[in-house]
């Protein structure tokens, strides 16, 4: 069956023509253009700000002017990520997907429903000729996923909803009323190279096959790391025989866990190589062998590059990758279950004298977002290295009281007969910007259920996504009064 045969047939549809247009953040001009054509096709008021954000406005539905005017919100962009022997260019093709089951996914990369289905249920309600709804500013920001440039960069004054509806969660049994702010950690060294042994045998190690998945919601269910797993088979190897790197690339997206790494090295004793390593392998096994089940650890002669990393400098550079933090750091002690703060060491390359890292740090506390970039920066400055932070954006405090909430909570108990999880997250949703940009906003998220989110095993569930509109479209008609 083809996406845009499932039902509801008008959000399918809508979400297969996103996918048709490339959209990677802050390469967003052709998705700005699209939705700039579509909201003009249907002869709604139509913005596009400085920034590059896109607001379509559309009047109440006879009978529903009396209601507040509400802001649908969603953003444009979406992380681009393959697998490495995915052969597929982002700037030029669209997303590949296909019918799983009860699932939509993709052909070896992201799927884009984190946030297309949003971007796709708001069009579909904007295209709809019979759908009943309040006044509606359909909101779609632009660079989310790397810096939300987007929300920080708004024009307040093209809005005047007082109800903001996001449609950017993961799960359909969940209101998110909070989230986790971030910064992002960049750290940057020069290093000497020698010569390489000529003796010395050379290897490529490669680890690929982990989950991955998004930096945020899934940091703490336990996934394997491939820049730390590779720093970890480096300092394990170093700790029975000398030996020597070549280069280390790690990693691909600042949101994303690393599912892919791979080092090149050298050695005086290859057979000793080959036993520590499946020793090292074996480890790993037995760890994850309830969580990583499929991960493929291999080395492979390698041709020798001539040139080869200072020994000094190695140690110091593995002894800095080994011990920089990555994971959860702290839990709400608030909110159960809740991740506090935590880090991500999303991105490593070491090549031609030159040793870089990209890492994402969380928290929906300030203060501990500030203890946990602290320690990166800590960590890489020992080491001499030079550390930039920036992209530094707020995180949303749950508000209980909400009357949003309490209208949608009631809402979904009528509907699905049971209680919905009210949660805080520790993704990076926008609202936490937009609530410093449109103070007094009444602000809620919820969203079907969508999976490994920022991998290319990223899928969205079909049956969750009827639920979703189900519940969206009632939504509509429940918002509150003027």
């Amino acid at each position: 069956m083809s996406v845009t045969q499932l039902e509801p047939t008008a959000l399918w549809q809508h979400f297969a023509a996103l996918n048709a247009v490339p959209r990677p953040s802050k390469k967003e001009q052709r998705i700005i253009a699209f939705m700039k054509s579509f909201g003009e096709n249907l002869g709604l008021e139509t913005i596009v700000d400085k920034t590059g954000n896109v607001i379509i406005k559309k009047p109440a539905s006879p009978g529903m002017e009396h209601k507040q005017t509400v802001i649908l919100q969603s953003h444009l962009d979406m992380v681009h990520q393959k697998n490495a022997e995915t052969i597929f260019d982002f700037d030029s093709q669209g997303i590949e997907m296909q019918v799983d089951g009860d699932w939509v996914k993709a052909k070896g990369t992201t799927l884009g429903a984190d946030n297309g289905i949003g971007v796709a249920a708001i069009m579909a309600v904007l295209s709809s000729p019979d759908i009943t709804h309040p006044a509606l500013e359909a909101f779609f920001t632009i660079d989310e996923e790397t810096g939300m440039t987007g929300a920080k960069e708004m024009d307040a004054h093209l809005l005047s909803g007082t109800v903001l509806l996001n449609l950017d969660t993961e799960d359909d049994d969940e209101l998110s009323v909070g989230c986790a702010g971030g910064i992002d950690t960049n750290t940057f060294y020069t290093y000497k190279e020698v010569a390489t042994n000529p003796t010395d045998t050379c290897f490529k190690i490669c680890i690929k096959g982990l989950l991955g998945g998004h930096s945020g919601m899934d940091i703490d269910k336990g996934r394997g790391n491939a820049n730390k797993w590779m720093a970890r088979i480096l300092w394990e190897l170093q700790q029975v025989q000398q030996i020597h790197l070549h280069d280390f690339d790690g990693g691909s997206l600042r949101n994303a866990i690393p599912r892919e790494a791979s080092a090149t090295v050298s050695c005086a004793n290859p057979a000793l190589f080959e036993q520590t390593l499946e020793t090292i392998i074996a480890d790993f096994k037995n760890e994850f062998k309830s969580i990583e089940p499929h991960f493929v650890i291999q080395a492979e002669s390698n041709d020798r590059p001539s040139q080869m990393m200072d020994t000094t400098e190695f140690d110091k550079i593995l002894r800095t990758l080994c011990a920089v933090h990555n994971g959860v750091y702290r839990m709400s002690p608030e909110i159960e279950g809740l991740v506090e703060a935590s880090s991500s060491l999303a991105r490593v390359i070491i090549k031609d004298g030159k040793f870089t890292t990209q890492s994402l740090q969380r928290s929906s506390v300030e203060s501990t977002k500030k203890e946990v970039s602290m320690a990166l920066r800590c960590a890489f400055e020992n080491m001499g290295a030079t550390v930039e932070q920036s992209g530094d954006y707020p995180g949303w405090q749950p508000n209980m009281s909400s009357p949003i909430l309490q209208t949608m909570t009631k809402l979904y108990r009528e509907l699905f007969h049971e209680e919905p999880k009210v949660k805080a997250c520790h993704a990076g949703l926008e609202c936490g910007l937009l609530g410093e940009k449109l103070p007094g906003v009444d602000m809620i998220s919820f969203g079907p259920n969508i999976r490994a989110a920022h991998s290319p095993d990223e899928k969205v569930q079909i049956s969750s996504v009827q639920k979703f509109w189900q519940y969206y479209l009632a939504s509509l008609q429940q918002i509150p009064n003027r």
